[in-house]
């Protein structure tokens, strides 16, 4: 299995705009964006938590990761971020989960360990 990072952030805005710096620097696919309303939010500046969850080989990931993280601080809602070598097969549908419209459950099935 590919790699995963997330980069957890505040703000819908700050989660497109790190997945768009996710996506161009290095080749990873952006496989989920996922929201959460922390129990605390109404004493956050910003009250939404979105985390962006993007795949690819541990390098690709680890480029797009630093460049993600570097423009979630510029704006000052960097929360947090993970990156996980290799997910084991029987969890990795987890990533792909989103609480963002619709969910990418209904279209993922593995072959051999491998997304199609």
């Amino acid at each position: 299995m590919a790699a995963l990072g997330m980069i957890e952030v505040y703000g819908f805005a700050t989660s497109i705009v790190v997945a768009d710096a996710v996506a161009k620097a290095a080749d990873v696919e952006v496989v989920a964006i996922d929201r959460n309303k922390p129990a605390n939010a109404d004493k956050c500046e910003v009250p939404l938590v979105m985390v962006v969850k993007f795949e690819g080989d541990p390098a690709a990931v680890q480029a797009a990761h630093d460049a993600g993280v570097a423009v979630a601080e510029e704006r000052g809602l960097y929360i947090t971020s993970k990156i996980n070598a290799g997910l084991d097969p029987q969890v990795e549908w987890f990533a792909h989960l989103t609480a963002t419209g619709r969910d990418k459950l209904r279209n993922y099935t593995t072959v051999d360990g491998k997304r199609v």
